[in-house]
């Protein structure tokens, strides 16, 4: 049942009116400034959160903004996927202002007033992509993504910093120019772009145009979910400051072209389809080679942030995996494990951010120690390395359990072996992390307790325990877990 509502559209304007009270404070009112990121951040979380009721009951939040032509309009739709991300998306925010800010005043980083515009307009371009009705409507908001993401990316203005931004823009634009011949032929064999559970494309063009419509979606939303060979921008980006690879990884950027590439799969072709056209095995070995290829390239990295990179590739594709195998417990398990992921991977980049503020370390090799000086920090660590090695009781366990249950019920072994491969590379890339930084000793590391500023702790303390929480009560304050069955249930038929 379709209601009309503005609040989805008030869901997107929130950060962007949040974004002109930042310049208009600027940086002779650093904290107003600042108290402007907080609110609007906090009061986006709380209109998001308003609409979940009503996709309990089965309703479905609908605004309308322009109709362009017939069956092409910019719209906004509130159901049980939008919801999921744009509760993950607007919570996440929230605490990583708070981080950014302790962030940015302790390194003194300069153009803050610039960070946190583009900061407050990339999230409000992803409610757009969270709440799109269309696939035209994604489109546009995936693009603005793109372009306010830039200067997060070059924010050090280093030589090596804008050459990561054109690598960035080359990608993710090159990517948006693939989705956007992917929409316009969808919409000349159907006529329509709305999204629809279960899929649309049916009986809509031939076996190979299909297959070739479905490749150019997969590889245009791929560019910026990380998909190799598509994912050399990622690991490139980290030059970025710590809380905009947090951005990058586990709030907006790459959990983007993840939804896409579910948005195209249940939504847009469908099940009956990608079983008919044999895509989804095509698909399923395609992020099976980028699941087990990072996990290994992430063991011979030095550097944490692209260790961590290449962690968050293993894990995209790993939701990816879940949604093609197209049984009922893989699409529970891999939608879950977009919001377990994301503050698993949001802990181990504040915690990496802790770091570098304290000791101005990057290298794991610097790290042996450690645990004496910064506890809290490497606690925290050892919280979201453990959860995405999939180790109860925390919140990446239960996702990976699903996804392994729906590999049995897809009766694809195969597949099974490929997760249960990442879990032992997860293990492999953190564990030495943790072991070192408690056993071995360093001359370089000040033994006495010397933590991170608490505007930097408790937003990483805040996410380290939701993900112990989300670990043993999967369903705790947002219903994660029931959401991501609904959507299984919607689309599976």
């Amino acid at each position: 049942m379709d209601i009309i509502s503005i609040r989805p559209l008030l869901a997107v304007l929130m950060g962007m009116i949040g974004a002109f009270f930042i310049l208009l404070a600027g940086e002779r009112h650093k904290n107003i400034r600042e108290f402007s990121t907080i609110l609007a951040s906090v009061a986006k979380f709380l209109l998001v959160f308003s609409m979940v009721p009503f996709v309990f009951e089965g309703k479905t939040l609908v605004y309308d903004l322009i109709t362009l032509a017939p069956g092409l309009l910019l719209e906004f739709k509130v159901d049980t996927f939008g919801i999921f991300f744009g509760v993950l998306a607007s919570f996440l925010w929230i605490i990583t202002s708070i981080y950014s800010i302790g962030y940015m005043r302790g390194l003194q980083e300069h153009a803050q007033t610039r960070y946190f515009f583009c900061f407050a307009m990339a999230l409000s371009a992803t409610m757009g992509i969270a709440f799109a009705g269309n696939l035209l409507t994604l489109f546009i908001f995936y693009e603005i993504l793109t372009i306010t993401t830039y200067p997060l990316v070059v924010h050090k203005e280093t030589a090596e910093a804008i050459k990561a931004g054109r690598k960035y823009l080359v990608y993710t634009l090159t990517g948006g120019v693939t989705i956007l011949f992917s929409i316009a032929f969808t919409y000349h064999l159907t006529g329509s772009l709305d999204f629809v559970g279960g899929g649309f494309l049916q009986d809509h063009g031939s076996k190979n145009v299909l297959t070739l419509l479905f490749i150019t979606f997969i590889l245009g939303f791929g560019v910026k979910a990380a998909i190799m060979p598509l994912h050399e921008w990622l690991p490139t980006a980290m030059i970025a400051p710590i809380p905009v690879s947090a951005l990058l990884h586990a709030v907006a950027v790459v959990k983007a072209g993840v939804f896409g590439c579910l948005r195209v799969i249940l939504y847009v072709f469908g099940p009956a389809l990608l079983h008919e056209l044999d895509l989804w095995w095509m698909l399923a070995y395609f992020v099976s080679f980028t699941i087990v290829v990072s996990g290994i390239f992430a063991l011979v990295q030095d550097n944490l942030k692209v260790r961590l990179a290449f962690s968050t590739i293993n894990a995209l594709s790993i939701i990816i995996l879940g949604a093609a195998l197209l049984s009922p417990s893989a699409v529970k398990g891999g939608i879950l494990h977009i919001a377990n992921h994301g503050f698993m991977k949001i802990t181990l980049f504040f915690c990496a951010g802790a770091i570098y503020v304290k000791t101005h370390k990057e290298k794991v090799s610097e790290l042996d120690g450690l645990a004496r000086q910064m506890p809290f920090t490497m606690g925290s660590f050892a919280i979201g390395a453990m959860g995405l090695a999939g180790i109860p009781p925390i919140c990446g366990f239960i996702s990976k359990w699903y996804l392994c249950l729906g590999a049995l019920e897809a009766h694809e072994i195969t597949f099974l072996f490929v997760l249960l491969i990442s879990a032992m590379l997860d293990a492999a890339y953190f564990f030495p992390i943790i072991y070192n930084s408690l056993f071995k000793r360093s001359q370089e590391i000040n033994p006495t307790f010397n933590e991170a500023p608490w505007l930097i702790l408790v937003p990483m303390l805040i996410a380290a325990i939701i993900s112990i929480i989300l670990g043993i009560a999967p369903d705790a304050f947002v219903h994660f877990f029931k959401m991501a069955a609904l959507i299984g249930q919607n689309t599976l038929h």
